[in-house]
């Protein structure tokens, strides 16, 4: 299968969301320490690669495309990579939260938002469900093509 123009192989990000599920999980079981607190930094730091560069730039990528993908057969399929992309920065916004919780004496909160991050990483590695994904889909269908504008299906 020859992979069209921009599109991913769906293993990759569900890959990635093994790898942060390890990192998420590390940091839960260290915090509130300084090791605990540093683990999240970094997954913040690699959500926002994610972000800015692109699921395809990320150093899970890199790993996917290097290690992992070579031992796999061809995927069935290839996705839009702006879903995950999408997902990235939802994972960023509940690490920065968890930081800031840390960051300013509320533990509990920084606890919570990254439980919450890792429940969403875990359903995307045990089950492919990704969560950020399906939002950025809700969020694409409820905005849909803006009122008043001509589209080849209202023109």
């Amino acid at each position: 299968m020859s992979q069209q123009q921009g599109q991913i192989d769906p293993r990759g990000p569900q890959f990635n969301a093994v790898l942060t599920s390890i990192v998420l999980a590390l940091s839960l079981l260290t915090a509130p320490g300084a090791l605990g607190v540093t683990l999240l930094a970094v997954q913040a730091a690699l959500f926002a690669v994610g972000v800015a560069l692109g699921v395809q730039r990320t150093p899970a990528a890199w790993l996917f495309r290097r290690l992992v993908r070579p031992r796999l057969a061809a995927p069935d399929h290839l996705e839009d990579p702006q879903p995950p992309r999408f997902a990235q920065g939802v994972g960023l916004a509940f690490a920065a939260v968890a930081l800031l919780g840390y960051a300013v004496g509320l533990p509990v909160l920084g606890l919570v938002a990254t439980g919450l991050a890792l429940v969403a990483a875990l359903l995307n590695a045990a089950f492919g469900l990704c969560l950020g994904c399906e939002m950025y889909l809700l969020l694409r269908r409820a905005t849909g093509p803006r009122a008043g504008r001509r589209t080849p299906a209202n023109a």
